[in-house]
């Protein structure tokens, strides 16, 4: 982030001390460190001018079945364009990966969060829009995420008998049906899907997949009469990914067996540590082997074993930078609970050492935070990091609906923030709003870039046409 301290230091060596003590124009050091993210905003997030304010705006459902970009206003320069509202579109698309690659897209691969009976994985084609049902059968189908070996994984937010299924060849694999209760698979390509029993059963939602086959994830929960929330995971394969060709068969991923392990911060005392439990959410800890972990309930282990808890966790993704060093780094939402308790949610990331280190489980975890949030950027749900450019998006899904004397209703944003530079805090170094949605029901997800960190691509979930919008967002600088 040198191009950023350039910025300010330039910005300060012209401040005079009435500029920063302007108190006639309301303006405080916190404003006018906004208004240079605000005024800087090509240099450092690629785009003319952000949006200065949500919108409050809720159009109807003709405006929005003529044109579903109008479900959308994005800041200066960004262009919206719509890469699907089919009517067979999942009313509630929620995570998507690009596939075959993130380089040359022709599909997206969606999972549609509604019950067993309504699709639960769809793949969507970019050429055309044209939509075709893979499974059905899932409850709230939520995360779905391309594999290092060539595959999608895919899994259910439904407490804690959430299951993670597995595809091969899903341009291949049409109107195969999953019987949650038995875990069996039917239809013609049954053959193309595997339940993944080895990861445990929660309530998944974000989930990071690193090239070894380490998997994190975490268990969409909220603190409850004292608990402690949503735990968070690791899976380590028995057999380490290492190829660099797609797997020719199920039976071949990585997936298929290993051992889990929860997260518990706290390194003070005799190791592994005794500092755990409520108060402690940030800093070193340790990951916990969960014994018998193979199809275990793991938001009862996260009490058995006492687990630092979080308030919902939702997205998990991977730092690409930190990637390409062989390290691992990865950044997750929690959304709090904004209109009851005014707790805004946070955004955390996570270091695990290197990529053999957390697959030996040798390195010592640790967690910082990285965004908090206020009343301007609340209940953080979707996070994707912008290739190139390394910044991160965080998308909302507020309770706006629900607030009153605040200067609610507005709508849910999707914010675009800086790393953490060099300075002495391990926080975002500034956030600016880049889209946010013109129907007040209606919920961003899925958010994610194709390689070039010029498209990026989300779900317009429950909006007011009834079915799903996709759009793709371009004009990155």
């Amino acid at each position: 982030m040198r191009k950023l301290t350039v910025i300010f230091t330039l910005a300060f060596a012209g401040l005079t001390s009435s500029a920063l003590a302007d108190d006639d124009h309301g303006t405080d050091f916190g404003q006018y460190r906004d208004r240079l993210l605000q005024a800087h905003a090509s240099q450092l997030f690629g785009v003319a001018g952000p949006l200065q304010a949500a919108s409050t705006a809720s159009i109807d459902a003709a405006t929005a079945e003529a044109n579903p970009a109008a479900l959308v206003t994005a800041a200066h320069g960004l262009r919206v364009k719509v890469v699907s509202a089919a009517a067979n579109l999942g009313a509630n698309i929620d995570m998507m990966a690009l596939w075959p690659n993130d380089a040359h897209p022709t599909h997206i691969i969606a999972c549609n969060e509604q019950g067993t009976d309504k699709p639960g994985v769809q793949r969507i084609s970019l050429a055309d829009g044209s939509v075709e049902t893979i499974l059905t059968g899932t409850k709230s189908c939520d995360p779905a995420h391309r594999t290092p070996w060539g595959t999608i994984v895919v899994a259910e937010e439904a407490g804690n008998s959430g299951s993670m299924l597995e595809i091969i060849d899903p341009l291949h694999t049409t109107n195969v049906v999953y019987d949650r209760a038995t875990h069996m698979l039917s239809g013609a390509d049954a053959v193309h899907v595997a339940y993944r029993p080895a990861v445990g059963h929660l309530s998944f939602e974000g989930v990071a997949i690193y090239p070894n086959g380490v998997m994190y994830y975490g268990d969409e929960n909220r603190p409850s009469k004292g608990t402690g929330g949503g735990a968070y995971f690791k899976f380590v394969p028995s057999v380490p990914w290492t190829g660099s060709t797609p797997i020719g068969s199920l039976g071949e991923s990585p997936l298929a067996a290993g051992q889990v392990y929860g997260l518990r911060l706290g390194k003070n005392g005799a190791d592994p540590g005794t500092d755990y439990g409520q108060g402690t959410e940030t800093g070193k800890g340790n990951w916990v082997m969960i014994s018998g972990s193979h199809d275990a309930d793991l938001r009862a282990a996260a009490a058995i074993y006492n687990l630092t808890g979080y308030y919902r966790p939702e997205d998990i993704n991977a730092d690409l930078k930190a990637l390409a060093e062989g390290k691992v780094r990865f950044c997750a939402n929690n959304t709090g609970n904004e209109e009851a308790d005014r707790s805004w949610g946070n955004t955390i990331c996570v270091t695990d050492g290197t990529l053999d280190e957390a697959a030996s489980n040798t390195a010592t975890p640790e967690v910082q935070l990285f965004v908090v949030g206020n009343r301007d950027i609340a209940m953080m749900d979707n996070i994707a990091y912008q290739p190139r450019r390394g910044n991160w998006v965080v998308q909302e899904d507020r309770d706006a609906p629900g607030m009153s004397g605040e200067g609610y209703p507005f709508n849910d944003s999707i914010h675009l923030c800086l790393d953490d530079g060099d300075d002495a805090d391990t926080l975002s170094d500034g956030c600016v709003r880049i889209l946010s949605l013109n129907d007040l029901n209606a919920e961003s997800t899925g958010g994610l870039f194709d390689a070039s960190g010029k498209s990026y691509y989300f779900s317009v979930q429950h909006n007011v046409t009834g079915h799903g919008v996709i759009l793709k967002v371009t004009g990155w600088k």
